[in-house]
């Protein structure tokens, strides 16, 4: 039996769950947080025009975009995209219009912009 389930999420089921604080215009939806040297999984929900800023991925992050467009430097995300993250590597996240994602990252993200704040 599976640990934890969530119904629908690509047909919008996620409309359903709460969601809680994660930063400025992006909330956040726990699947499963993090717990000692497991990964953590959550749905973010970016309002139009929020954004993230440049972080280093610590291990991998792999997204799937459930609604919406999130970009990065490298280019916009669709409804349906796939993206994956190595560890070690460091962007910034935005969406204009708005999006929801599917996140699991193997560790938390170090965000590189409060280190030199």
């Amino acid at each position: 039996m599976p640990e934890t389930t969530r119904e629908r999420l690509t047909s919008g089921g996620w409309k359903e769950l709460e969601f809680g604080p994660f930063r400025d215009a992006v909330t956040i939806h726990w699947i499963r947080p993090f717990e000692g040297d497991q990964p953590g999984v959550a749905l973010l929900k970016y309002e139009p025009g929020a954004s993230v800023p440049r972080h280093r991925h610590e291990g991998l992050e792999t997204i799937l975009v459930l609604d919406g467009v999130q970009s990065d430097e490298t280019g916009d995300y669709i409804s349906g995209s796939y993206i994956v993250n190595a560890p070690g590597s460091e962007h910034s996240v935005w969406s204009e219009t708005g999006c929801i994602v599917l996140i699991q990252w193997d560790r938390p993200v170090k965000i590189l912009e409060e280190e030199t704040a």
